[in-house]
C-alpha cells in the first residue's frame, strides 16, 4: 500500500476535521484512513470528519460500513463531498451533508501529516493536555504547550513550539541522532533512543533549549530555532 500521507491529507476545519483522499482504490483508501485513526487515537476521540473523495463513486453498503467503522473509533462522519453526482446522492439519503466551507489557513487546526522530504512529520495545532498520547513513526511538531500527563512517542525528533512538561521520547527505534527541542524544556520524562534523564528537579533556564546525545548520555542546551 502507498505511504499514508500520500493516500489521506487532513486538515482542520471550524466544525472538525476535513479528510481529502486520493484516486487510489477505495479499499485502500478506507483502509489508510482507518490505520491512520486508529494511530492518532487521541486526536480523533469524538472527531466530526468530512471526506472528500472526489470523483469516487461510493455505494450505499460501502458508505455505510464506513460511517460504523468511524463509529466503533468513536469518529462521526457528517459530510461527504464528492464530483460524482452518485456518491452525492447517496450520502443525502443517509442525511449525510454535501456542502461544506472550506478551511481558511489561519482557521486550520487540529493536525495534518506531511511528507518534509527526509521524512513524515505530524504536526499538532494545539495544546496537548493530560491523558493525550501522540506516537508516530516519524517527527513530531507541537504548536502548543505540551501539558503533564501527555505523552509523546516520536521515531524522529520532536519539536515543540511551546512548553513542555508532559513525557516525551524522541527516536523511539533507536535513532541517536533525534533532538527534543522546545521554548521551553522542563519535562517530566525525556528519553532518546534509549538514553533517559531525569529533570524533575531541573529549574527553568528561560531561553528555548535542545536535549540530544552526545557521547552516550542526554546533553541540554541552548536552541535558537532558525
Amino acid at each position: 500500500m502507498d505511504d499514508l500521507a500520500s493516500l489521506v491529507q487532513i486538515k482542520g476545519l471550524r466544525d472538525g476535521l476535513l479528510v481529502s483522499l486520493t484516486d487510489a482504490p477505495w479499499e485502500e483508501q478506507r483502509a489508510a484512513l482507518l490505520e491512520q485513526i486508529d494511530g492518532q487515537q487521541a486526536f480523533f476521540q469524538g472527531a466530526r470528519l468530512a471526506l472528500d473523495v472526489g470523483a469516487q463513486i461510493l455505494k450505499v453498503n460501502e458508505m455505510v460500513e464506513l460511517r460504523d467503522r468511524l463509529s466503533e473509533r468513536s469518529v462521526a462522519l457528517w459530510a461527504v463531498v464528492s464530483e460524482s453526482p452518485t456518491t452525492e446522492q447517496t450520502a443525502q439519503l443517509l442525511g449525510l451533508a454535501t456542502r461544506i466551507s472550506k478551511p481558511r489557513p489561519e482557521e486550520e487546526r487540529r493536525f495534518e501529516v506531511q511528507d518534509l522530504g527526509e521524512g513524515t512529520a505530524l504536526f499538532v495545532n494545539k495544546t496537548l493536555r493530560s491523558g493525550a498520547r501522540v506516537e508516530f513513526a516519524g517527527h513530531v511538531v507541537v504548536l502548543g504547550d505540551v501539558n503533564p500527563g501527555a505523552e509523546i512517542i516520536a521515531e524522529g525528533n520532536v519539536v515543540i513550539w511551546g512548553r513542555l512538561r508532559g513525557a516525551v521520547h524522541a527516536g523511539s527505534k533507536g535513532d541517536k541522532s533525534a533532538v527534543v527541542c522546545a521554548l521551553d524544556l522542563l519535562p517530566i520524562r525525556l528519553q532518546v533512543a534509549e538514553e533517559a534523564v531525569n529533570l524533575s528537579d531541573r529549574k527553568e533556564s528561560g531561553q528555548p533549549e535542545m536535549a540530544f546525545i552526545q557521547n552516550e548520555r542526554v546533553i541540554i542546551e541552548a536552541w535558537k530555532p532558525g
